[in-house]
């Protein structure tokens, strides 16, 4: 039986009867995919996407058997099979289930943190989809290809691409994508370092489970539609299963690509995805195993052409096979695989068209009639065998051609847009079958090595069809042309190679190349692009210092406009609107710094004021006593200490005097001592006998007292009296421990604190020791089992009785016990002089380094972990300027507003100082609100606001005061979000600055850049102060002005690295087993793998405990037990470790780091099989469960960390949902366990209720005693009153006693805060919506933490944490980024694309309190092992420079150079941030790229007379800067108001009324949603059948007008842009743009010269000077560049730019396969029905975003309306009536929210 190819209305030959269909397939990938999408569009809808029955068997696409409700042949429709029917409904039901899932994807950036240890993985059929989207040959397909990979490289992604062996049949209909599909495999295979994966079945086999599983890809990156509607069912089985595996899924589609990042759309898995397919497994394996057995049905039957010629895929395969044995003699090893794969495929092809031929012809001499029948039948007539060779011959030409014309010409060659004619196509298509089969064979031919270089060059379809157009049209026209010696050859050689293996005698030889006049081509097309199309690029003349300074160099080699020119294209705008409705454009705006609330004001004559900023204040004194102590003190001027310097100076004669002063003042200290160490030993008389009691009966409860006493004593005569009596005491408990244990296994922290004791009293206290003493010490070492240690100390000690002795002893090694078991109480190496710097504690050497930089006024760049001390160094400065006077600043920039508000409190309780009147010690600057900015000596800011300071012109005066500025997390200048004004920061600023953060994987690079920068400023500020100190401008100041100048000035920029932790962190799995929670230590080493050590080495921050240590050790010692250093490294035998009694950390860490060097080492020796077992041996095997389990009993991790004192605790997800049901969850378990406990004793139960019924009686008799007046009451009834009162605070005090909640039930420590404390505490959380939730949390100890609460509510948590109230928080990643909540220990909930090694870093960080706890703890629940292992291996990402520019930057720029009073200064800042961005640090080709976009952006402004020829501003250029954080909506809200089209829109009901009509307010508000908050949504949103609640989702098209005025905008930036990248060319690295961009395939060579048809066939004027030679073949021409829509495909990768970079607005924007992507109609919605819930559920926003989007939306709508109104002088104005009651109405509806 024929197949369906032959068979149904789908057989190829009906496709030669469709008009101009025949070959859409075939070149589909070539001219029209976006056609091809519209034709399956059908795919997307729901009701039709899961009918895998409906496939596509045609190459056009366009048979019946792909049209909707069309059905196979009634012996394949899946109506009559139960079994496919059921399938189809189950694939019905998985589309519903997909678009949920799809519904809540998130736009964000997939590449938060991609270094060598994570990957994710690409499938590779969702690779071809994604790169079929513009028309293009094999090579530029293949650039596409690459480009797209290497894009992800070059931003540190490590990646593997999967192609399923299965999936490949489903090409078999469309031979033309299989072979491109397996040209694509073998390339990447054979010329590039991918790891591909083409082993696997498909994504259900039980082999890529295993493989998902073991390995935890960061994502699978698929796409959400196929090439046919049962390859769009596959995909959406793929999607189901990742998702149901834990592994998250990003969109193929819609992806874009910035400098550093890559944003596409990502699907979270979630708890849903893993329940439906445990639901449906089965389904899904049934599903695809229909749809497998349907597509492979008809591959063994025979095939048809023309509908009477016949063959099949064996005949094919013979004849491959023969051929290339055949070829192999012909040819030798390293022949270009594109003359073989040529000759092959000819070859090959001429002999099955010639057999099929024959056997037809044959065929109908038996039938006689019937050829007649059929050739009037038939309107398609096949291809005579000449014909077919013709077509062949023109093949094996091109293939010449293509070897011997290098890129350079091809990509000149002009473009034919014809297809082939019905007759040539199934030939052409039977072609295509053979060759996807001889390029399989040649890739598996072990025996004969062709050359695969060139593999992706196998065939230029455009250079075919120039020849065809050639030869058919031009040739036979009396136009021949030389083809050149060269190419002559090499054709005449294939085609003579080609005929001779296929013993085809009879055919022509290779000339004349045409012997027939059948035409091959349907319209001979020749299409030409008129250079004229290209936009004038010339300049307008500039007379700026700026740009001439800037890019003086680079305007020299550009073409600028005549003076004629130039006046008609800066003809005034906006002038006739400003006249017509009376603004003023060119009126000064009040900035950001002006129009943020101001707080209260403490010297305000406002009572009200006054006491709400003593509120302010007390409240800040709180929180920060909780994170401070009591700290506070006041800070004297520096003015005053010089007049007390000089005083002692002048006086000489008095120095007798004041050293008898110093020696009685000596004597006084020394008598105090003694006092105080008198009543010291007192205390430790009157407390010793009972320490030594409680010791001795609650061994820990005594040690906890023991210690505390040690603590506070000051005395170390005193205290090593206390250690030796604490010595004896542990020894004494230790020896009665082990009698009483006999065998069984001995609690060995008795010994620990044996041993201990004997640490304190060698290290502290070694200058009181005496013999006795030594002897003391040894016997208890000897006890211990260390008599090697005990003779150490007194060598009279005789070795000790075995018999005796032997029960007392530990069992093992002084070093092994005390790196198991006392790893956290080795001593550091801590300095013990003080710094008179520094008064509260002893600074270590690192730090005080950084104190040196703060009095030399250097600055510097602090890399140390979390909690280690770098912060300190930045109060050090603040006091530094706060002594010195009243006029210097200090700036402390904070990446978020919660790490402000900390900061403050810090300050508050740290620093006072009597200021005059007007001035403050500390103030604010947010976005929110600001207190004392101006006028304080401390500035708290975020970047953003600091940035408006320092580029607002009359602001820099105060700028000036500035004498060093704080960066804290200084990281984040690599960030998503606002990283463009970190850099602008760093370089503007003139003072010094320190940069602090934990987390810097390359701060040697940041430092060097810093530096350069400083390097300019020493210089600028020279050449600035040789100007300002000429002769004639010398003057005398005043005393205190010239002490200031004569400051010394350092521009040096010091790196403080410092990378140990005070703690150790030790990590945890956890899993659960018979109702318990198992926790499993995790060895670091366990996260490494051999390859990884062999490419990277062990990471550096890879840290070991001491313990740790040991067991490396012991599991390289187990696994390899003849390693010749085991001697060496045995710990008893260690150098560092020998006869050693007190193992500090230093020797602990050399160990460490000796370890990891000698199994490293192990690879060199060839141990690689035995260092993998070391590695796995080290690795924990968790109990298995299901997520549900997790969910459910997570409580039951809660308890077992409070049981093991491992509290208090902060739980971290990533869902904000999940944050507060965690919280629930946990207290639920709390109130569960007391309600339990309750009904063990139902009388207490009983009682607690007839308690609350007698006070609720009693309650009204108290109202009446309220009331009663005393002075009126007899004596009786006074005692009447006394009693009632009694009785009734009596029930209540019982009351409160019996529903006490148990130590067992609640995770509060309710001693840490005092009742006063908690009640104010709980009083700022009286008007919050979910503060009564948040107290009944806290009661029990428990607290959650994310972005979408108040302010109010996360400081009420923040601090009842830090006071040790709360033990118990669950939190995102709020807690991460420098907020001060250090816990005991650490948990990972969650899985998310956003635990990155960064996040884990930053979160692990808290985990271990120095100075409360020895150890962190870092737990892992529900977490993937292969996850944890890679986020312990990872680095952090590398800081790496953002695009530093955009127009609207140009224009404040120039705002400030051309405003601000010193002209000097200002222009030194605009050059600064211009010369000196990160990008461009030691890369010259972007800083001439740079000066480029500068110059066209300044030609922008230019033109739209925002600036005029001298750089001054003009027009509305303060309302556009003003709007900057909105580019390029500021520039289309500008237009919109000149053009009219706002106050059009703007009418009022009544002409004269101020109210406007909610139909006027939402089309205002569909405008403004058009410009600003813009989110579209993913493309496939729009073709699934769903209702959605409340709102409309997809946001309207805007009115005509408004999109007209829109595409007119993006013209012109289209124009500029275009002309940008045209410059720009000049500075790509053409000899790289040769080369693919990954492979690095070269495609260079030789001019061919001597060829007289090639030179034809190139086009003379085809500009090409900007466009990729790759891009080149596809017909892509400079004038392409001027659409923003071809840039990224078409424009010199090397440039460096693309289309992220040019400020369009796009109307219809569409995904790389070319579906138009929706814009998010959400605020629209919002102003409609008010809903937060609904945008949740129906437009798919994060319950944590949408609030907060919201608000950025109204308070745009509010700048807008504050603008608008300082702009116009008419109070009345429409506009400015409608924007007004807009931002009121729009805060009214959030503030409901």
């Amino acid at each position: 039986m024929a197949s369906s190819e032959s068979d149904s209305e789908a057989e190829f030959n009906e496709e030669s009867n469709s008009d101009d269909s025949d070959s859409v397939m075939s070149d589909f990938f070539l001219e029209d995919m976006p056609s091809l999408l519209e034709q399956h569009k059908e795919l997307y809808d729901v009701q039709s996407c899961g009918d895998f029955s409906e496939v596509v068997n045609s190459e056009d696409g366009s048979s019946a058997a792909c049209k909707e409700n069309s059905k196979m042949p009634e012996d394949n429709c899946s109506s009559q099979d139960p079994k496919l029917r059921k399938s189809q409904i189950f694939l019905d039901n998985l589309s519903l289930h997909v678009f949920a899932s799809l519904s809540k994807a998130k736009y964000s950036s997939i590449l938060n943190d991609f270094v060598e240890s994570e990957f994710f993985v690409i499938d590779g059929d969702s690779l071809i989809i994604r790169c079929l989207c513009t028309p293009r040959p094999f090579l530029s397909f293949i650039y596409t290809v690459e480009s797209f990979l290497n894009d992800f490289i070059q931003k540190g992604a490590r990646f593997i691409i999967v192609f399923f062996k299965d999936v490949e049949q489903m090409y078999f209909s469309q031979p033309d994508l299989l072979f491109l599909r397996t040209m694509l495999i073998h390339h990447l295979e054979r010329n590039t370092d991918i790891v591909l994966h083409t082993d696997f079945s498909n994504c259900l086999s039980p082999e890529w489970q295993i493989f998902i599983r073991e390995n935890y890809p960061y994502f699978i990156i698929l796409s959400d539609m196929g090439l046919t509607s049962i390859q769009t069912d596959y995909l959406n089985i793929f999607f189901s299963l990742s998702l149901s595996k834990k592994i998250n899924v990003v969109l193929i589609s819609g992806e874009e690509s910035g400098i550093l990042r890559i944003h596409a759309y990502h699907i979270q898995s979630m708890y849903e995805h893993r329940n439906f397919f445990l639901m449906h497994e089965k389904d899904f394996l049934h599903a695809w195993e229909a749809m497998l057995k349907h597509i492979t049905k008809f591959q063994d039957q025979e095939l048809y052409l023309y509908k009477h010629l016949k063959f099949n895929i064996r005949m094919i395969l013979e004849e491959v096979c023969q051929a290339i044995s055949l070829l192999k003699v012909l040819w030798p090893e390293g022949s270009d695989v594109r003359r073989a794969f040529c000759v092959l495929t000819c070859a090959v092809g001429m002999k099955i068209y010639k057999s099929m031929l024959e056997k037809a012809k044959a065929t109908d001499e038996t039938k006689g009639e019937q050829i007649e029948q059929r050739s009037e039948k038939d309107t398609v007539e096949e291809l005579t065998m000449e014909e077919a060779a013709d077509l062949c011959r023109i093949q094996c030409l091109s293939v010449a051609f293509l070897c011997n014309l290098p890129l350079s010409q091809r990509a000149q060659i002009r473009t034919i847009k014809s297809r082939w004619t019905r007759e040539a196509f199934p030939f052409i298509k039977m072609l295509q079958r053979c060759d996807c089969l001889v390029l399989n064979y040649l890739n598996a031919a072990n025996d004969w090595k062709l050359d695969f270089t060139y593999l992706p060059d196998l065939r230029d379809i455009f250079l075919w069809k120039n020849l065809v157009h050639y030869y058919e049209s031009e040739y036979g026209a009396g136009l021949k042309l030389e083809l050149g010696e060269g190419i002559k050859n090499d054709y005449q050689h294939l085609w003579n190679t080609a005929t001779t293996i296929v013993g085809l005698w009879d055919l022509e030889d290779a000339f004349p190349v045409r012997n027939t006049s059948k035409c091959f081509l349907q319209q001979s097309e020749i299409s030409v692009k008129e250079c004229t199309d290209i936009p004038r690029s010339g300049l307008i003349p500039v007379k700026s210092d700026i740009v001439e300074d800037y890019a003086g160099a680079i305007l020299k080699d550009l073409n600028f406009l005549s003076s004629k020119e130039s006046a008609e294209m800066l003809f005034p705008k906006h002038k006739e609107f400003d006249e017509l409705y009376h603004w003023h454009s060119g009126r000064p705006l009040t900035d950001d710094y002006d129009r943020t609330h101001c707080n209260f004001d403490i010297k305000s004559n406002d009572p009200y004021q006054r006491k709400q900023a003593q509120k302010l204040q007390s409240y800040y004194q709180l929180y920060g006593i909780s994170l401070e102590g009591n700290k506070s003190h006041t800070v004297v001027n520096m003015e005053d200490m010089t007049k007390y310097t000089n005083a002692t100076v002048k006086k000489p004669k008095k120095s007798q005097r004041s050293s008898k002063a110093e020696k009685i003042t000596e004597d006084n200290k020394k008598r105090q001592k003694a006092k105080q160490e008198k009543k010291e030993y007192d205390q430790w008389h009157t407390l010793e006998k009972s320490i030594e009691k409680d010791i001795k009966t609650n061994f820990a409860s005594g040690i906890k007292r023991f210690e505390k006493f040690l603590k506070t004593c000051q005395s170390n005569s005193v205290k090593f009296l206390a250690e030796m009596s604490g010595l004896n005491f542990c020894l004494e408990v230790w020896k009665e421990h082990c009698k009483s244990q006999a065998k069984e296994a001995k609690e060995l922290n008795i010994a620990v604190q044996v041993m201990k004791r004997i640490h304190m009293i060698l290290d502290k206290h070694q200058e009181f020791l005496q013999k006795t003493h030594l002897k003391t010490l040894a016997r208890s070492l000897l006890c211990l089992g260390f008599g090697k240690l005990a003779s150490s100390l007194n060598s009279q000690i005789q070795e000790f009785d075995n018999e005796k002795l032997a029960k007392y002893s530990v069992g093992i090694g002084a070093a092994r016990f005390q790196l198991l078991y006392m790893g956290h109480y080795l001593f550091r190496d801590e300095r013990t002089d003080p710094d008179p710097r520094v008064q509260h504690f002893i600074p270590d050497t690192w730090q005080r380094e950084l104190l040196d930089v703060v009095d030399n006024n250097e600055s510097a760049v602090i890399v140390a972990p979390t909690s280690s001390g770098k912060t300190y160094a930045s109060y050090y400065c603040m006091e530094k300027i706060l002594r010195k006077s009243n006029d210097g600043i200090v700036v402390y920039v904070s990446p978020t507003k919660a790490l402000v508000n900390q900061v403050v409190a810090t300050i508050h309780t740290r620093f006072s100082k009597n200021l005059p009147d007007g001035l403050a010690v500390c103030g604010v600057f947010t976005r929110d609100y600001r207190q004392d900015a101006l006028n304080c000596q401390i500035l708290v800011t975020v970047p953003q606001c600091l940035e408006i300071l320092m580029l607002t012109p009359h602001r820099q005066a105060w700028v000036k005061r500035i004498k060093y500025v704080i960066f804290d997390e200084v990281h984040c200048l690599g960030g998503e979000i606002g990283a463009d004004v970190w850099e602008h920061l760093l370089v503007m600023i003139r003072c010094p600055f320190l940069a602090l953060s934990a987390t810097i994987s390359n701060p040697k690079h940041l430092t060097k850049w810093l530096q350069s920068v400083k390097n300019y400023w020493q210089e600028t500020e020279s050449t600035m102060d040789a100007s300002t100190t000429s002769p004639a401008r010398v003057t005398r100041c005043p005393r205190k002005l010239q002490n200031q100048h004569a400051e010394k000035k350092s521009y040096r920029v010091r790196l403080v690295l410092y990378g140990e932790r005070y703690n150790d962190l030790e990590k945890y799995v956890c899993s659960l087993k018979d109702n318990d929670v198992l926790l499993d230590h995790y060895h670091p080493c366990a996260a490494l793998t051999v390859k990884h050590i062999e490419k990277y080495g062990i990471p550096l921050d890879i840290a070991f405990s001491p313990r740790e240590s040991i067991q490396l050790f012991d599991a390289m010692l187990t696994n390899w037990p003849e390693w010749p250093r085991a001697q060496e490294l045995e710990p008893e035998e260690y150098i560092c470790f020998k006869n050693n009694i007190t193992i500090k950390k230093a020797d602990a860490r050399k160990y460490e780091q000796d370890l990891k060097e000698e199994l490293s080492g192990w690879i060199a020796l060839g141990q690689k099989d035995k260092l993998n077992h070391v590695l796995e041996s080290l690795k924990p095997h968790p109990a298995d469960s299901s997520e549900r389990e997790k969910d459910m009993r997570f409580p039951l991790l809660v308890d077992k960390l409070n049981a093991m004192d491992k509290l208090p605790a902060i739980f971290f997800m990533f869902n904000i949902h999940s944050v507060e049901n965690a919280a629930l969850k946990i207290f639920l378990n709390l109130q569960k366990k007391n309600k339990q406990s309750r009904e063990q004793s139902p009388n207490t139960e009983k009682e607690i209720q007839s308690l609350r019924n007698k006070l609720s009686k009693m309650k009204k008799k108290m109202k009446t005693i309220d009331s009663l007046d005393p002075k009126k009451q007899t004596a009786s009834k006074v005692e009447n009153v006394i009693a009632t009162l009694t009785e009734y605070n009596a029930l209540k005090k019982r009351l409160a006693k019996l529903t006490e909640v148990p130590p067992d039930c609640t995770y509060a420590n309710e001693r840490a805060v005092d009742e006063m404390t908690w009640r104010r505490l709980l009083f700022r959380l009286r008007y919050e919506s979910k503060g009564p939730l948040l107290a009944m949390l806290a009661k029990r100890g428990i607290g959650h933490h994310h972005s979408s609460m108040s302010s109010k509510q996360r400081q009420f948590v923040e601090m009842l944490f830090r006071m040790g109230y709360i033990q118990v928080v669950t939190s995102t990643s709020t807690l991460a980024l420098g907020i001060n909540m250090p816990c005991k220990s650490v948990v990972f909930l969650e899985d998310s694309v956003y635990l990155d090694a960064l996040n884990y870093r930053q979160m692990s960080g808290r985990a271990g309190r120095r100075g409360q706890d020895l150890i962190g703890n870092v737990f892992f629940y529900g977490i993937p092992l292969p996850k944890v292992q890679k986020l312990m291996k990872s680095n952090v990402p590398e800081l790496k420079g953002q695009f530093p520019l955009s127009i609207t930057l140009v224009l404040r720029l120039m705002l400030l150079a051309v405003k601000a009073d010193d002209k000097a200064d200002a222009k030194a800042k605009v050059l600064a941030v211009l010369n000196h961005s990160l990008l461009s640090f030691s890369q010259q080709r972007n800083k001439d790229m740079l000066k480029i976009y500068f110059i066209f952006s300044f030609q922008f402004l230019l033109k739209e007379g925002y600036l005029d020829q001298e750089g001054k501003p003009l027009g509305y250029a303060g309302l556009v800067s003003h709007l900057h954080y909105h580019e390029p909506s500021n520039f289309a809200l500008v237009d919109f108001l000149t053009k009219g089209l706002l106050h059009k829109l703007c009418q009022p009901i009544v002409k004269g009324s101020p109210i406007f009509s909610e139909d006027v307010m939402e089309k205002l508000v569909l405008v403004l949603a058009h410009l600003f908050g813009r989110r579209h949504l993913p493309a496939c949103y729009t073709k699934y059948k769903k209702t959605f609640s409340q709102s409309k989702v997809f946001l309207e098209d805007l009115p005509e007008e408004f999109a007209a005025a829109v595409k007119a905008y993006n013209s012109k930036v289209e124009n500029n842009f275009g002309c940008f990248l045209l410059t720009a060319a000049k500075l790509a690295d053409m000899e790289q743009e040769y080369h693919l961009p990954l492979s690095k395939l070269a495609f260079t060579g030789r001019t061919c010269e001597d060829s007289d048809l090639a030179s034809h066939l190139i086009e003379s004027t085809k500009r090409i000077t900007a466009i990729s030679p790759f891009a080149c073949l596809s017909g892509v021409v400079d004038q392409d560049l001027f659409s923003i829509h071809n840039v990224n495909k078409a424009v010199l990768r090397t440039v460096g730019v693309g289309a992220s970079n040019a400020p369009v607005i796009w109307i219809e924007k569409y995904d790389s396969i070319g579906r138009k992507m929706p814009l998010n109609a959400y605020a629209l919605d919002f102003y409609k029905h008010g809903s937060l819930k609904a945008l949740i559920e129906d437009n798919g926003l994060n319950r944590g975003d949408a609030y907060n989007i919201l608000r950025d939306f109204s308070l745009t709508i509010k700048a807008i309306q504050v603008s608008l109104s300082e702009l116009c002088e008419e109070e009345n104005d429409n506009l400015v009536l409608a924007f007004k009651q807009l931002a009121e109405n729009y805060k009214a509806k959030l503030d409901k929210v």
